[in-house]
């Protein structure tokens, strides 16, 4: 009986929170961050979103957890509220357990903060990062302060990602101002490889490098 409450635990974890432990040779939690990730506001009910007030109080008790050894961190993010995903990236860079997180088919704006903040990155060679500035929908009132307001933000998420990974602040500048890449934005679209070798991801992998790398990370 109590084998079948935990299966149903395990599964209601899965559907609500994207969140799953881990059976294997060191206990690991998997954590899933996708879609939109959303804030403050709730999002329409056809727009598949990653809810912040379901992830942080999971990370604060994944961290206090004495059976949970370390955390894998899947991520394939559009973007969302950056207020909201900034938050998370700082609650899980702060982490003293070992964090691995791994990029499966994009990391999109807000989701490149939290790519870099794990203690260890991967992503897989078909998947890309999206690096743009601060955007908003929505009226906007246009005034100096509201564009400081934007330039703050903006140097908020470049001084994380910049601490956080191994890009310099010049080239991430550069990429995230770039004109020449897509059509209707301002900004670059980085492959596996290339977001490798710039440093913003510190590594390409598949699914079995990123469990040995964050197991070795354990027992070390």
């Amino acid at each position: 009986m109590s084998d079948m409450k935990n299966n149903d635990t395990n599964e209601e974890e899965i559907k609500d929170c994207g969140i799953t432990k881990l059976e294997g040779k060191n206990n690991i939690y998997c954590m899933t961050i996708i879609g939109e990730i959303e804030g403050h506001s709730v999002l329409p009910e056809q727009s598949k979103t990653t809810k912040y007030e379901h992830i942080i109080p999971q990370l604060v008790a994944i961290e206090q957890s004495p059976e949970i050894q370390g955390l894998l961190i899947i991520l394939n993010t559009v973007g969302g509220d950056v207020e909201a995903g900034l938050a998370i990236a700082e609650l899980i860079s702060g982490m003293k357990k070992p964090t691995v997180s791994y990029v499966l088919g994009g990391g999109h704006s807000i989701g490149v903060p939290l790519a870099v903040s794990a203690k260890h990155s991967f992503i897989a060679p078909s998947a890309t990062m999206t690096i743009h500035p601060v955007r908003m929908n929505g009226l906007v009132i246009g005034v100096p302060q509201m564009m400081n307001h934007f330039a703050r933000m903006q140097e908020r998420i470049t001084d994380f990602v910049i601490r956080n990974s191994n890009i310099s602040e010049e080239v991430f500048s550069k990429l995230m101002m770039n004109t020449g890449e897509l059509v209707t934005d301002v900004g670059s679209v980085l492959g596996g490889e290339k977001a490798v070798s710039v440093g913003l991801i510190d590594s390409l992998g598949n699914l079995s490098e990123v469990l040995k790398c964050l197991n070795n990370m354990i027992e070390e």
